[in-house]
């Protein structure tokens, strides 16, 4: 029997394939989500709050009900409170993922990784209390540190999904060694990946792989290369408002953001053929590339994400798919996804546990 998520979503949006079941033990859940960051952080200044409520009425009001956020995405945790306040009911229509893990020290500024157990725990309350709700639906490592083993932190997670405090667990930017190891714990439900045509290393670093051998789902962020209406935005990093992540983002420096328009041009010439736009053609290839992979683009524009969901429509084909890999493998991409400090993070592959003598060794028992 279809789930409440997956029956909201099938009457908003006009059938079942819309939405598919999120690994091997997850739910169904709308096959594309909504990233909710860009509504409060990293890309410049934050609309009024009756503008972002506006959008997620229309988001809700359009059968979209796979809703991501994290505890570092500025006031964004409070903003869906607020909204779950205004609306009631629809909280529980809606899957809701959220992280823990980016630390920053409110005196200091400086910022960290955290995964030590009681701050797990205590952001996990903080997230629900912000949140407006008893239960996360999927709750995510945001990032590991490399200095604790992966089998740590998530005993502690387990501890929450059997306490009811979340349903499903979730890592991010980590190694297919990790995942595997993670999941000898307690199964892991997602995992969270930077995916797009400009960042394949899920499928080059083995990482899709291992989610296919677990069951594991691949949560596809930044699907359109950090941009809204193309894959990748229309203006260099200069060109940026204060306050957007992307201005110091290496792929979008001078150097490198001309270089990599050659690959926006033929996924344009390939949509342009299809009759869709390119950032429908990337996500529809996404979606087409494996049952378990979820892109979730963001937005703060009602067109745009409409024209994202539109994406749902969107069949590849197998000649299709070919053509779009060829131009990716033709296609060397100048700049990293990060800056240095920040690209340590991503693709973790955290200290053995019998290599471990850290403060909470003795917590695996």
């Amino acid at each position: 029997m279809a789930s409440a998520v997956a029956q909201k979503v099938s009457s908003l949006l006009g059938g079942s394939h819309d939405t598919k079941k999120l690994g091997k033990n997850g739910p169904e859940v709308t096959a594309l989500g909504f990233g909710c960051m860009g509504l409060s952080a990293f890309y410049g200044k934050p609309k009024p709050d009756e503008e972002r409520y506006a959008l997620l009425d229309h988001v809700y009001k359009s059968g979209e009900l796979f809703w991501d956020t994290a505890d570092m995405y500025m006031d964004n945790e409070d903003l869906l409170g607020s909204w779950f306040e205004r609306n009631p009911g629809a909280r529980e229509k809606i899957f809701l993922a959220t992280k823990f893990a980016n630390y920053m020290d409110p005196k200091t500024g400086e910022r960290s990784v955290r995964n030590d157990p009681d701050y797990i725990r205590q952001q996990c309350d903080t997230s629900l209390q912000r949140l407006k709700t008893n239960y996360i639906d999927l709750y995510y490592m945001h990032r590991a540190d490399k200095d604790q083993p992966i089998e740590i932190t998530v005993k502690v997670m387990k501890e929450l999904q059997d306490a009811g405090k979340v349903k499903y667990l979730g890592l991010s930017e980590v190694s297919a060694d990790t995942i595997r190891r993670a999941c000898k714990v307690a199964h892991i439900d997602a995992v969270q990946m930077e995916m797009s045509p400009f960042s394949m290393e899920v499928e080059q670093e083995g990482i899709l792989q291992a989610c296919r051998e677990l069951g594991v789902a691949v949560v596809a962020y930044s699907p359109l290369g950090r941009g809204e209406d193309a894959p990748t935005p229309v203006v260099p990093a200069k060109d940026f408002e204060e306050g957007d992540f992307r201005s110091f983002a290496p792929r979008f420096n001078e150097e490198n953001f001309h270089k990599n328009l050659e690959l926006v041009d033929t996924l344009k010439q390939i949509a342009d053929k299809k009759g869709c736009t390119p950032g429908q053609l990337t996500l529809a290839w996404l979606m087409n590339a494996d049952p378990l992979i979820f892109p979730i683009p963001g937005t703060t524009r009602p067109k745009n994400f409409d024209e994202n969901m539109g994406s749902l429509k969107v069949n590849i084909s197998k000649e299709e798919d070919q053509e779009i890999r060829k131009a990716i493998s033709n296609t060397e991409v100048a700049g990293g996804r990060y800056p240095e400090g920040f690209a340590s993070t991503c693709m973790v592959d955290t200290v053995p546990l019998d290599q471990y003598n850290g403060p909470h060794k003795n917590v695996m028992g």
